[in-house]
């Protein structure tokens, strides 16, 4: 993690310089956002009053980041950072607080869900306690919503109306898609799906479904051959026939995994990074249609 004092440093040092590189509209309102679903959820509320800058750039970790210069120098202007939280992004507070804007108003969009627990031994380790993907829920992201409204709106409380409006028309559309699922995945008998690594659990418990991973909740590193094998074993013994993968992990081990057990491989999204040109509804409504028809 970068020492406070070399953040502070930088970004004084190269404030002055980045000013002509950076095009800030000053009629809008300026936020940072950590990583791309922070993104797809303000610009939702946002529309076209808010300028938005990502910290983190498409295909990194968002859990394994360190800021930038050009970063801290983002939050340094902006009126609004939105992090995820739930230990996503730890080096979040160490930049807040090196940055020292004070008039910044800093959303953990995750305040208030009700977390799963991390099980993996070494996430617990490394104070990765909980699950951090509740971006990946349609409850999760309609709780991550409002909690972005509210902060937007007291940054710039002459529209509320106007994010009020659009954050209504985001959550009717989350719910929309809501209740199409939920019935859909009561219908089936088979709940357990196979996953590259572990992003769904928000999902699954919004679903009642299972999901089996290859890799765990940061995809920390390529399964052991012990694990494989509990994979094989369970694949074949309860037919599966579709192994997702996703961008963000190897999709090699889950394509080895799919041969092995004779399944088809198919990309489900994870919405880190911006994917295939598709914003985040068109992404979770084809998540949730793929891991319904591999259940069915």
């Amino acid at each position: 993690m970068i020492l406070p004092l070399i953040i502070t440093i930088s970004v004084i040092a190269l404030t002055s310089c980045s000013e002509n590189k950076n095009s800030v509209d000053s009629s809008k309102l300026q936020i940072t956002v950590s990583f791309n679903a922070m993104r797809e959820f303000a610009e939702a509320i946002g529309g076209d009053k808010v300028q938005i800058t990502t910290m983190i750039p498409d295909g990194t970790e968002p859990h394994d980041y360190d800021p930038k210069p050009k970063d801290l120098i983002s939050l340094s202007k902006s009126k609004v950072f939105i992090y995820n939280g739930l230990g996503m992004e730890l080096w979040s507070t160490p930049a807040i607080n090196a940055v020292g804007n004070k008039n910044l108003i800093t959303v953990d969009a995750s305040k208030g869900a009700e977390m799963i627990k991390s099980a993996d031994e070494e996430s617990i380790k490394a104070q990765d306690q909980y699950d951090p993907h509740l971006w990946l829920s349609l409850k999760g992201a309609e709780l991550e919503g409002k909690n972005i409204k509210l902060a937007i709106e007291k940054a710039d409380s002459k529209n509320k109306d106007y994010y009020e409006k659009n954050y209504n028309i985001f959550y009717s559309d989350l719910e929309n898609l809501y209740n199409t699922y939920k019935g859909k995945f009561e219908s089936v008998k088979e709940k357990d799906f196979v996953t590259g690594h572990a992003a769904f659990g928000y999902l699954c418990r919004e679903f009642g479904l299972e999901q089996k991973s290859v890799e765990g909740i940061f995809a920390e590193g390529e399964p052991s051959a012990l694990k494989l094998k509990e994979l094989v074993d369970y694949c074949k013994k309860n037919d599966i026939k579709t192994i997702f993968m996703e961008n963000m992990t190897s999709p090699k081990v889950s394509e080895t995994l799919a041969k092995e057990v004779g399944a088809k491989s198919e990309v489900i999204y994870t919405m880190e990074s911006r994917e295939d040109n598709k914003d985040y509804l068109d992404c979770m409504e084809i998540n949730l249609g793929r891991i319904y028809d591999s259940l069915k």
